[in-house]
């Protein structure tokens, strides 16, 4: 019994697998083996070359429900909802608030005199208020004393520090009002008068720093003393 050598590479077997394979595996892109292009991974075969499993085609139908996300706009609408609250948030912590300055009393007076002029050294005390969320940095704090609308004595203070979110702190400060007008000398001098009283206006400047913008601070007040002694006690600012 003879035995017949069939060559792989004969082109008419090629064709008949080639053939027996599409009738299998249906060409790429068609529908029920109708029509089509050739599949570009596996060459039309039907079947993957080994070692090539990573260069896979995914063909997905148009109408499959994987291409069609349920409840888009439930998501959508979440999505705008946190970043609308999360917006109010920053805005409601970081939106600038009045940082305030107000004179609260006078601690102590003290009087000297001498011969034609008379040194006056008042003490007084203020309240700084933080209505922020965020540390107020105090840069500078000047404050000039007037007598009858005539300056006689400035202060400026650089050494303060930083005032806390949400909080309220007392600071005290000193200024001194050298009195060179002869009739201010001869009035708070004499024996003759009980009471010298003597009314000073004070104008306060504040410079504080804070979200990286800075801002001033104004405020002016009047308060009385007693330029006769050492007799001054702590009173509140009128």
């Amino acid at each position: 019994m003879g035995v017949v050598a069939v060559n792989s590479a004969d082109p008419d077997i090629s064709g008949l697998e080639r053939e027996r394979s599409l009738r299998q595996f249906p060409q790429y892109g068609s529908i029920n083996g109708h029509g089509g292009d050739t599949c570009p991974t596996c060459c039309g075969t039907g079947r993957i070359p080994r070692g090539h499993e990573d260069q896979l085609v995914a063909v997905i139908p148009c109408n499959d429900v994987r291409l069609r996300p349920r409840r888009t706009k439930l998501y959508v609408f979440i999505s705008m909802a946190v970043c609308l609250f999360l917006s109010c948030l920053i805005l409601f912590f970081l939106f600038p608030r009045s940082v305030t300055l107000t004179p609260v009393s006078v601690e102590s007076v003290m009087v000297y005199f001498t011969d034609s002029e008379m040194q006056i050294d008042v003490r007084n005390r203020v309240t700084l208020t933080n209505n922020n969320f965020v540390p107020v940095q105090i840069v500078e704090f000047n404050v000039q004393g007037l007598v009858q609308d005539v300056l006689v004595g400035k202060n400026k203070i650089c050494n303060t520090t930083s005032l806390h979110s949400r909080s309220q702190t007392s600071y005290t400060y000193n200024i001194g009002l050298p009195i060179t007008d002869v009739g201010l000398n001869t009035y708070c001098k004499s024996s003759d008068i009980k009471i010298h009283s003597l009314f000073v206006q004070l104008q306060l400047t504040l410079n504080i720093s804070y979200l990286s913008h800075t801002e001033q601070l104004t405020q002016e007040t009047y308060e009385y003393i007693d330029c006769g002694a050492n007799s001054t006690i702590p009173h509140p600012v009128r």
